[in-house]
């Protein structure tokens, strides 16, 4: 090196420090991202409502689709006026979104009930059985997905596939009736019908105050007998719903846990030489799990769908049971108002089922 160029190396300034951005928060990121996932609720439920609503109108005003027929005009005139449906659409709109801002539905036309209070009559027996099914399609999906990721292409996994297919197809109601049929019927082992006998109801709804959970109130009781009363005629129904929803749990854990024992660190951990159910209990299976809280939100919403048909089918009186009634008697504005309320729980649940998925899943970026 020649004396110029080594003045000219000496004389060259230093390469500037370039500053790194400071790294987010993430406990900030994660505040934001909850926040925009809350703040979307409100138009996910103002269009579900505005949907329903209208809908609702297609066939006219709920008091000429109840009484159409069965009453004179001036009497379907006179009910309408009484009702407020005789003003303009958007004034009945407006006063309805209003109402479920300060939490009124609405009022059944049929009974005279307001639909918070059949809400609140009968929304227990519904949340109850939503949880027995997921349970069910826990127990049932989970097991029966790794399993047939661990028989790949085998005889297990064609046959847990073809099952997951299966009962994923089957019309609600169709597998209501099978199940009947098997345990009720041939069988004779399970209760057909009911949430519970005519002793253990009776019981139940003699407690003041009870939570309407018969599960709950079984168990507050004392009485084994009456806990065991209970489970007997929740499993069938629990049954129906919860197999639905475990035939997609089947699919989402066969295929991720697949995806996940061909990665890297899973390769890693096979050339250390550890075990390959080690491998799979430990490092893939975890992976696997994300997928299935992240599709809860909208099992849930299958599953509020379906338990019409299955409380129908198994005379469990929910709410599903009640809005099957309603729709028979042609009582939009009660239709209107479980609808309604269906949605909200349904944003609700799917919020929550964010959070849940924003702190088990660490791909989820909050930038």
């Amino acid at each position: 090196m020649t004396a110029a160029s080594a003045t000219t190396v000496a004389e060259r300034p230093p390469a500037p420090v370039l500053k790194q951005p400071k790294a987010r928060s993430s406990r900030w990121g994660l505040a934001r991202y909850l926040l925009l996932r809350l703040v979307l609720i409100i138009p996910t439920v103002w269009i579900l409502i505005t949907l329903v609503f209208f809908l609702m109108r297609v066939t006219g005003d709920p008091i000429t689709a109840m009484l159409g027929g069965r009453a004179s005009p001036q009497q379907i005139a006179e009910r309408k006026h009484a009702a407020g449906f005789d003003r303009p659409i958007l004034i009945q709109y407006w006063d309805y979104l209003w109402g479920v801002i300060h939490g009124n539905f609405g009022t059944a036309i049929s009974d005279n009930q307001p639909i918070s209070q059949v809400v609140a009559t009968y929304g227990a027996a519904t949340l109850e059985l939503v949880v027995y099914s997921l349970i069910i399609a826990f127990l049932v999906g989970i097991p029966l997905g790794r399993w047939a990721a661990r028989r790949y292409n085998k005889g297990l996994d064609v046959g847990i596939r073809s099952f997951a297919v299966i009962i994923y197809a089957a019309p609600i109601f169709f597998t209501a009736i099978v199940l009947k049929l098997i345990f009720s019927v041939w069988l004779g082992w399970l209760p057909a019908s009911g949430r519970a006998s005519i002793a253990t109801q009776a019981y139940i709804e003699s407690i003041s105050p009870h939570t309407g959970i018969y599960f709950i109130d079984a168990i507050l009781s004392g009485n084994p007998a009456y806990l065991l009363d209970v489970l007997q005629h929740a499993l069938l129904p629990a049954l129906a719903l919860g197999l639905m929803t475990a035939g997609v749990f089947i699919r989402l854990i066969r295929i991720n846990l697949l995806q996940s024992m061909r990665t890297d660190y899973v390769t890693a951990a096979r050339a250390r030489g550890v075990k390959e159910g080690t491998v799979v209990r430990k490092h893939a299976f975890r992976n696997a799990l994300i997928p299935v809280v992240t599709v809860m939100g909208m099992e849930i919403a299958m599953m509020l769908g379906g338990a019409i048909l299955t409380e129908t089918s198994f005379e469990w009186q929910g709410l599903g049971y009640k809005l099957s009634l309603y729709l028979q008697a042609r009582d939009f504005v009660a239709v209107q108002g479980i609808a309604t309320v269906i949605a909200i729980i349904v944003a609700v649940a799917s919020f929550i089922i964010d959070i849940v998925n924003a702190l088990v899943d660490p791909r989820v970026r909050y930038e």
